[in-house]
């Protein structure tokens, strides 16, 4: 009689909380933030921001990584649907992968936007990312001017050596970025003005495979070695410390991505040459209020349509999806305290890490 009577007190407890608490769950409207990882510098803070700006508005927010785990993302979205997103950004770790995923939350009425990453499926609501060719573009452009390529004797030292690290084979934006690259290389290489001695891609954007493959790369030509074009600043970074104990760190450029506090501590260190930035204060607010307009049934603004083959440059995909792309901008040493530092990118102690106090420009 006592244990049915305790039992009567707790379940009355429970029912009163849960009537509280709006019938046992909230009310509010969820909207999921699905991230690739959070090994990669730009993600973290990103996920707290939009994360921020969407509870704002009065979302329920729910926030997963995958830990560069493939079937755990697409493990992970399947059960945001069945918890009642209405509205899913995705990070995607890969965007073949994906597209699994994201068309079975779209036959569950769930929107998705592909966020900075392409998921190859016409069912994303919107894809929203930064110019990724020209991404490209101005890391190839950084390296050969640094090289003054225009001006390189040939007939004396022969075509500019240069390797090629790419990003993740998985990751599209790598090829968009290789795109980019390849428009500035290619026609020298025409030329006869540069040689490509190595290209190579780095799974996961990781710096200790970075690292292998440079060292590898190195031992194979001897150190012969004028440019390399990485495609992000980890890589760059691991690439850097293979170079470093060779002694070509600063006198070899080469280049990075996502103007990282390390990226930019490097650039006025003197090793890495030039990384573009992509104002991430931009696209997540971007992303935010497409969410919001989705979730909420409203219209979303005009974006442009690309087709699936113009942003993979693979002829079989069909489909196309409305994109919105932002600018991107060159940090080299003679701005990078401007763009970055000034601007408020990246704090100021972090950038000049390790330069004496009489090197450091002063703090803004």
């Amino acid at each position: 009689m006592k244990r049915s009577i305790i039992t009567l007190v707790v379940i009355a407890i429970l029912m009163t909380s849960l009537a509280a608490c709006g019938g046992g769950g909230s009310d509010k409207t969820i909207i999921g933030l699905s991230f690739s990882d959070f090994a990669t510098e730009r993600w973290k803070p990103e996920s707290e921001l939009m994360k921020s700006l969407l509870e704002e508005k009065g979302y329920e927010v729910i926030v997963q990584e995958a830990n560069h785990d493939v079937k755990l993302q697409n493990d992970q979205i399947e059960n945001m649907v069945s918890q009642g997103a209405a509205v899913i950004l995705i990070v995607a770790e890969d965007g073949d992968a994906a597209a699994t995923a994201v068309d079975a939350a779209a036959a569950e009425g769930v929107k998705v936007i592909a966020y900075d990453r392409l998921i190859k499926s016409p069912g994303i609501a919107a894809y929203v990312s930064f110019n990724n060719v020209e991404v490209g573009r101005q890391q190839a452009l950084g390296v050969m001017t640094a090289l003054d390529i225009e001006n390189w004797d040939v007939e004396a030292n022969g075509p500019a050596r240069i390797v090629k690290l790419g990003g993740s084979p998985t990751d599209n934006n790598a090829i968009l970025f290789r795109q980019g690259q390849d428009l500035i290389l290619d026609p020298l290489e025409a030329e006869g003005k540069i040689e490509i001695v190595a290209d190579q891609w780095v799974d996961n954007w990781d710096a200790a495979n970075a690292l292998k493959l440079m060292e590898n790369i190195l031992v194979s030509i001897g150190n012969d070695v004028d440019g390399v074009v990485a495609s992000n600043d980890g890589t760059a970074l691991g690439a850097l410390q293979a170079m470093s104990a060779q002694g070509l760190a600063g006198s070899v450029p080469i280049s990075g991505q996502d103007a990282t506090a390390d990226g930019c501590n490097s650039i006025v260190k003197g090793e890495l040459t030039v990384s573009i930035l992509k104002d991430i204060r931009d696209l997540g607010p971007l992303a935010v209020d497409l969410a919001d307009k989705l979730a909420k049934g409203e219209d979303i603004p005009a974006l442009e349509e690309y087709t699936l083959a113009e942003l993979t440059l693979d002829d079989s995909l069909e489909g196309a999806v409305p994109c919105q792309f932002l600018e991107v901008f060159q940090v080299n040493a003679d701005n990078v305290y401007d763009l970055v530092v000034v601007s408020g990118f990246q704090p100021y102690d972090d950038v000049y890490r390790d330069i004496p106090e009489g090197e450091r420009p002063a703090k803004p």
